[in-house]
């Protein structure tokens, strides 16, 4: 298990403000915490698995998607979405109006405690298109959302994510950079993550 790494910005390296945009409290506390009850109750969270040198395992932390389409697909793999909710609907058209972007899904997932993670990825399925644009709104607990370059892992950056906090991620990021929810050696309660996206 690797260390917590320090918030972003990092001291002695400037991690590249053109790829990402912070928002805290981009949703008021108490709206956060209604939108958190509401999908931790009305998702329908599923637990999928994925191939891991020739076994199955299961993924650690829970999922749900929500799109304009019953089915997407992400990489040659299909998805089944779900109608979207109000609240995620509003949400979306509020993020897109703001930030001038569009998305058509969001991939919830839930991170139940401490041992939930997602493991390093780039967001890189040509589905996405050219350098897309990624909205992500977390929930609940707080987790540190860290980043490292692929040609240099000693660049690593951390931001904390806290609760109805709005990360934007764009440019060239998916290209560049990698990143992470590391498990933690802390007890955590739960956190949803919303990950608004444009699929093609």
């Amino acid at each position: 298990m690797m260390d917590q790494l320090s918030l972003f910005p990092n001291e002695g390296y400037d991690f590249p403000q053109d790829l990402v945009d912070f928002h805290e409290g981009y949703v008021s506390h108490d709206d956060a915490d209604a939108l958190f009850n509401l999908l931790l109750e009305k998702a329908p969270w599923q637990q999928t698995s994925r191939m891991m040198y020739d076994r199955s395992v299961l993924t650690p932390r829970l999922t749900a998607w929500y799109g304009d389409h019953s089915e997407y697909k992400l990489g040659n793999k299909p998805i089944k979405a779900n109608v979207w909710l109000p609240e995620l609907f509003e949400l979306k058209k509020r993020i897109e109006k703001q930030f001038k972007c569009r998305f058509n899904s969001v991939l919830l997932n839930l991170y139940r405690d401490h041992n939930d993670s997602v493991a390093w990825h780039r967001d890189r399925e040509s589905e996405l298109g050219n350098r897309p644009v990624i909205a992500s709104l977390s929930l609940g607990q707080q987790r540190n959302f860290d980043f490292r370059n692929i040609n240099d892992h000693s660049k690593k950056y951390s931001i904390a994510l806290s609760h109805g906090s709005l990360l934007l991620m764009k440019g060239k990021l998916q290209e560049e950079w990698e990143h992470r929810i590391a498990k933690s050696t802390r007890g955590m309660k739960p956190r949803i993550n919303l990950t608004f996206r444009l699929i093609i």
